[in-house]
């Protein structure tokens, strides 16, 4: 003879299980890569894409970075590359727990292309689609770091939307830090 309640223990124990699975498999199909660094430096550079050069960030970066551009923890050194005037800069930010990869190329210091290399947040992944990312296309920043003009948002991905603008903030910031290229004709 069963006990009260005892015909809910059963299905319970499923649901429990259920759950677990869920919130461990979620998390694993929202991680996502969408694009190589070869695929991007390829759409930046075409077919010469130039060698990978470092670039140290020094602590006035690093302030401007967290007070400025709004960077939750600047990296102690990035990977660019540069051909003249232009260039690509590969950064992560963090949306809402996990990092965003992004690749962003510009040329004499305006935005060319942002692309979403890599989305491991669960929600917020629209960032990724051209309707939000051409809105970039021709941006800079002023003297206080701000873009230029207003991006749209994308309702329900606040946090990546604001991690993809910092990101871009703070590529144009690097970007202007660079020594001129040096040309033929400059002799």
């Amino acid at each position: 003879m069963s006990m009260p309640g005892q015909w809910l223990k059963l299905p319970l124990r499923f649901l429990r299980r259920g759950f677990l699975l869920f919130a461990v498999l979620v998390p694993l199909a929202a991680a996502e890569d969408y694009l190589s660094t070869d695929e991007f430096l390829s759409q930046v550079f075409g077919s010469s894409v130039p060698a990978a050069e470092k670039m140290w960030i020094s602590a006035e970066q690093r302030q401007v970075a967290v007070n400025s551009i709004g960077l939750g923890r600047p990296p102690i050194r990035v990977h660019y590359w540069r051909e003249g005037k232009r260039s690509a800069w590969i950064l992560q930010e963090v949306g809402k727990e996990k990092p965003i990869t992004i690749g962003v190329g510009l040329n004499a210091g305006q935005v060319e292309t942002v692309r979403i290399l890599a989305f491991r947040e669960s929600r917020g992944w629209e960032v990724k689609y051209p309707y939000f990312t051409e809105q970039f296309s021709g941006a800079t920043v002023d003297e206080n770091n701000r873009l230029d003009r207003r991006i749209d948002g994308i309702t329900g991905a606040t946090l990546s939307v604001n991690a993809v603008q910092k990101v871009v903030r703070w590529a144009v910031y690097l970007d202007r830090g660079l020594e001129p290229a040096i040309t033929a004709d400059a002799h």
